[in-house]
């Protein structure tokens, strides 16, 4: 079986981290697959899917040190008349998705670990998908 699901995300602020969990674990719950995976896959190219403890702290230091790989800056992209050209390259070190085992009808998660939606580009609609399959 496999259930497919959108969220649209519109962030107020450029660069964020949105909290999901509870939105996947929905998503599983009423998927009625028991036993299986879901796949959380952000769908535009400046922004990702981060797994991870949720704790104000750890987000502030992973915001930043993104920013120190991939600054705001002047990049060859922005030729083109963009200017999210760090964006894309802190998409490539966060990834834009990630597999989640489901077990027992549940998101079976590490006890600390947390689903997030990494914004590097927001202030604009944009989507995440949702596919759970299994049995």
């Amino acid at each position: 079986m496999v259930k497919t699901e959108y969220i649209v995300m519109n962030t107020e602020k450029r660069k964020c981290l949105v909290h999901i969990t509870d939105n996947v674990r929905d998503f599983v719950r009423s998927s009625g697959i028991k036993e299986g995976m879901v796949l959380v896959s952000a769908m535009h190219i400046t922004a990702g899917i981060i797994v991870n403890d949720y704790e104000a702290g750890l987000w502030s230091d992973i915001m930043e040190w993104l920013e120190k790989v991939a600054p705001e800056g002047d990049y060859a992209h922005h030729q083109t008349g963009e200017d999210n050209g760090d964006a894309h390259l802190k998409r490539i070190v966060v990834h834009h998705q990630v597999i989640v085992p489901i077990t027992k009808g549940a998101l079976d998660l590490g006890p600390w670990e947390r689903i997030f939606y990494a914004e590097f580009d927001g202030r604009r609609s944009k989507r995440i998908i949702l596919k759970a399959m299994g049995e």
